[in-house]
C-alpha cells in the first residue's frame, strides 16, 4: 500500500504543473490581445487626429474675411492693382466724408460711374466707421483755424447724441457752422489724403498680386 501511495504522489506532480502552465499561457494570450487592442486603437487615434490637423483651415480674422479675402479674389480675377488701390484710397476719402450718414450714399454715387467695386467700398466704409468719427472733430478743428473762427466746444459723443435726438434743422442750428468748417478741411485734405493712400497701398498690393498669381499657377 506504501508502495501504490508513492506512485499515485509522483503520478499527480505533472498533471498539476501542466495545469498551471496552460493557466499562464492563457493569461499570456489574453495580456497580448489586450496589448494589440490598445495599439491599433491608438494607431487609429493618432492617424485620425493627423487627418483632422492637415485638412482643418485656421478661422480667417475680421480684417482678413472682410477685406484682404475680396481684394485677393479680384486679383485672380485679373483686376489690376491699380484699380484696387484707386479703389481703396477713392472710397477712404469719401468715407471720412464729415456729415454722419451720408458715407454709404457717398461712396454709391462715387464708385458706380467710375464703375468701382461696391462690396469693397462699402466694407471698408464700416470698417472706417471709428475713425470717421474721430475725424469729424479733426475736420471742425482744422477747418476753424482755415476760416480763422472761435473754436466750438463739443465732443464726438454730443455730436451722436444730438444727431439721434434732435431734427435735421434743430441739428443744424446746432452744428451748422461746425459743418462748414469740417466740410472746408476735407475738401481741402481730400486730394492729399488720396494720394497718401494710393502711393502707400499700390506697391503693396502689386506685391500681394504676384504672391496670389504665383499660387494659382500650376
Amino acid at each position: 500500500m506504501r508502495y501504490a501511495f508513492q506512485v499515485h504522489s509522483v503520478q499527480l506532480r505533472p498533471v498539476a504543473r501542466d495545469r498551471r502552465y496552460r493557466a499562464h499561457r492563457q493569461i499570456d494570450s489574453l495580456l497580448n490581445r489586450w496589448l494589440y487592442f490598445c495599439r491599433d486603437v491608438a494607431s487609429a487615434a493618432t492617424a485620425a487626429a493627423a487627418a483632422a490637423i492637415e485638412t482643418a483651415e485656421p478661422k480667417p480674422g475680421f480684417w482678413n474675411r472682410r477685406l484682404v479675402s475680396p481684394i485677393l479674389r479680384l486679383l485672380t480675377q485679373g483686376v489690376t492693382p491699380r484699380k484696387i488701390s484707386f479703389t481703396l484710397s477713392l472710397s477712404t476719402v469719401c468715407s471720412l466724408f464729415p456729415f454722419l450718414g451720408f458715407t454709404s450714399l457717398l461712396n454709391l454715387l462715387v464708385g458706380l460711374p467710375l464703375k468701382l467695386n461696391q462690396p469693397i467700398m462699402q466694407t471698408l466704409n464700416q470698417l472706417l466707421t471709428p475713425i470717421h468719427l474721430v475725424m469729424i472733430l479733426g475736420y471742425v478743428r482744422l477747418g476753424e483755424w482755415i476760416w480763422g473762427a472761435s473754436e466750438h466746444r463739443f465732443s464726438v459723443v454730443e455730436m451722436v447724441q444730438s444727431f439721434a435726438d434732435l431734427s435735421l434743422a434743430q441739428f443744424l442750428a446746432k452744428f451748422g457752422w461746425a459743418g462748414v468748417h469740417a466740410f472746408t478741411a476735407w475738401i481741402l485734405t481730400a486730394p492729399l489724403v488720396f494720394a497718401v493712400i494710393y502711393f502707400t497701398l499700390r506697391p503693396i498690393i502689386n506685391r500681394f498680386a504676384k504672391t496670389s498669381l504665383q499660387g494659382t499657377t500650376p
